[in-house]
């Protein structure tokens, strides 16, 4: 028969105290109004981006087709059909532009163009209105332009916190000649309106380069925070994260010429 092993023997074969083992209960199940709520809550997840993304696109058709009705009256559909067609707008507009940009192309559009500034160039008011639009769209869309693609991480207002910034270009003229730091031009959006910001000549060297993109770095600046873009060293493989390369740059870098610290072994 197998001894029974009741009691812990200690030194000099005194009997230990018995010891008792508490088992956890299992937490109660949520009663029916808490199950509810967390249905609730999860129908608004499900439902909201859909239904938003829906309204914002429905809303930007229509608007399109209330200004198209102008260049394309509805009854000339209405002709044929008893009812209007949503979305027509959005043709016309697409139509139009890719026609102006096939004119424009050709040696007769680019008179009709150079003319057409040489006549805003006069007006006083309008012409630094025109100027400044024509360089920004010229910049934004050239296909060679690093302008907004690429987001960076800066030390503002004050060093050791960090902003998200985009690279709008190297820094030129009259500012980046009063100084010997090589300078770049930084947009720095607000929260949670990326369409108003501020303009900031950061020092090249003060940069910390990040690898999510320009619209993850919207994202984040829109969502305060809340939506937050994969990294690259989170991965679910700790031997990936365990061999990927440090970060190049942290905050609060430590000064030059500062003494190395000692490692001990």
């Amino acid at each position: 028969m197998a001894p029974r092993y009741d009691r812990d023997v200690g030194p000099g074969g005194l009997a230990e105290p018995e010891r008792s083992f508490t088992i956890p209960e299992p937490p109660n199940p949520p009663g029916l109004l808490s199950r509810l709520r967390n249905y609730f809550l999860t129908g608004v997840i499900v439902t909201a981006p859909f239904a938003i993304t829906i309204f914002l696109v429905w809303q930007f058709i229509t608007f399109l087709d209330s200004y198209a009705g102008r260049l394309f009256p509805a009854y000339y559909i209405e002709q044929y059909l008893p009812f209007g067609i949503p979305g027509i707008g959005l043709v016309v507009m697409l139509i139009v532009l890719t026609s102006i940009g096939f004119v424009t192309a050709g040696l007769a559009g680019r008179t009709m163009i150079r003319m057409g500034e040489r006549f805003l160039s006069r007006m006083p008011v309008v012409r630094s209105v025109y100027g400044t639009l024509k360089q920004i769209f010229e910049t934004v869309l050239n296909q060679s332009s690093r302008s907004f693609r690429e987001v960076v991480l800066v030390e503002y207002p004050r060093r050791g916190i960090g902003a998200i910034g985009f690279v709008t270009g190297p820094t030129q003229g009259e500012v980046q000649e009063r100084t010997d730091e090589d300078l770049v031009n930084i947009f720095l959006p607000t929260t949670p309106n990326p369409t108003s910001g501020f303009l900031l000549f950061v020092p090249r060297k003060d940069l910390i380069h990040l690898d999510m993109t320009v619209e993850e770095g919207i994202k984040l600046v829109i969502s305060g925070g809340i939506v937050t873009p994969k990294s690259p060293f989170d991965q679910d493989d700790p031997e990936q994260v365990r061999g990927a390369p440090p970060p190049k740059a942290r905050l609060r870098p430590e000064p030059e010429g500062a003494p190395a610290k000692k490692t001990t072994a």
